[in-house]
């Protein structure tokens, strides 16, 4: 995050003695990133984060990949995902390289144990569902609509109000950003960025829980998950600042930039991150010049896949698409609007259209779990009727 934030209890100054009622010392931890040269917070916790009771035997969530090499169009059917377990048992992972994971899930309901991704940032989009994401830093209302963004390291868990969920979400092996072309020297959002930082939903309320026992965490490092469990409740925390918490964006608070003719990709940017940036598609007027085509033209993504996960409306760019579908269009070949759509889509005057993109710098590899959702005569749509 750009900007700073506090909640709680903290001493006047770093690195100080900082005593509970009871005379002893809060256990103060740096939770930082990329060592100690980005974003990091202070955080004191009743009890220090380090009593390790129990490890568990690790277990591999690493994505089998199916399809290693892909020059075709492919499209997926994500609503087909089944609506079961919980929100670690539900997620299935569709494509991956080694910049990010990209994932679906459809869970029943939220987390008993307590997570931590020690290996990826979190941007988790709701599609469908609402509920709240308990952190160590305080907690997140969320509902549809909703981008979480949960740094890694900090541990969470997730509730929702009903078994009806739908989620869209990217891992990060880096430092999930801002565009840098939205931002000033000291970290602002600008005037002409398509959202400010009265949109950026942080965490409001921090509960601390002074609690020991024995506190299950599942920690993700390089592909497995390792149960530890730990003697104190890891929700101790008694306050922190500092600029690296999690924090919730409604794709609905997204404000296009449009023009008179038709604008490339990049205006929809609303993260950053090593190898891959992440748009949002929201309604919007269409384009104004007299002879405006409002219909994307075509284009061959020579050093990008794209991914686009269709959340609602309608798409004057294809014959058919359903809630939740993904496209996949790879480096190499050009793509663009089925037969009859740029006719079509001359004199209107908006879309309804809602969606997110993906677009990587590397190949995707597609998991054995992305084929049993793919729609395998996706390539042909394009041929004449």
């Amino acid at each position: 995050m750009p900007h700073y934030h506090r909640l709680g209890e903290i001493p006047p100054k770093r690195h100080i003695q900082f005593r509970r009622p009871d005379g002893k010392l809060y256990a103060e931890e740096l939770v930082s990133t990329e060592g100690f040269s980005n974003l990091y917070s202070l955080v004191y916790h009743i009890h220090p984060p380090t009593a390790i009771q129990e490890a568990g035997t690790p277990y591999s969530v690493a994505p089998k990949v199916a399809l290693d090499k892909n020059i075709l169009p492919r499209s997926f059917l994500g609503f087909r995902l089944p609506n079961e377990g919980d929100f670690l048992q539900s997620r299935k992972i569709v494509f991956t390289n080694n910049d990010l994971h990209v994932a679906l899930a459809s869970p029943r309901h939220g987390t008993t144990d307590f997570y931590k991704n020690a290996q990826s940032d979190e941007v988790i989009f709701v599609h469908e569902g609402q509920g709240t994401l308990r952190t160590m830093l305080g907690d997140l209302a969320f509902q549809g609509g909703d981008y979480l963004v949960i740094p890694r390291g900090v541990i969470y868990q997730i509730d929702f109000v009903n078994e009806h969920n739908r989620l869209f979400i990217v891992e990060s092996h880096s430092p999930i950003t801002f565009p840098k072309r939205y931002l000033n020297d000291a970290g602002q959002l600008l005037e002409h960025a398509p959202f400010c930082e009265r949109d950026i939903r942080k965490p409001t309320t921090l509960h601390t829980h002074d609690a020991q026992g024995d506190f299950k965490i599942l920690i993700k490092r390089q592909d497995q998950i390792y149960p530890l469990s730990y003697a104190y409740h890891p929700f101790d925390v008694i306050g922190w600042d500092g600029y690296f918490f999690p924090y919730a964006f409604s794709i609905h608070d997204f404000e296009p930039i449009t023009g008179r003719v038709h604008q490339p990709p990049p205006v929809h940017q609303t993260f950053a991150a090593r190898g891959f940036v992440i748009c949002s598609f929201v309604p919007r007027l269409y384009d104004y010049h007299p002879l405006a085509i409002p219909a994307p033209y075509h284009h061959s993504n020579i050093d990008s896949d794209e991914v686009l996960y269709y959340v609602d409306g309608e798409f004057m760019s294809r014959k058919h698409v359903e809630r939740g579908m993904i496209s996949l269009h790879p480096m190499g070949i050009p793509h663009g609007p089925h037969p009859g759509a740029i006719e079509r889509s001359i004199g209107k005057k908006e879309t309804r259209e809602l969606a997110v993109m993906v677009d990587t710098f590397a190949p995707l590899k597609i998991t054995e779990d992305a084929l049993k959702l793919e729609d395998p005569l996706y390539h042909k749509s394009w041929l004449e009727e």
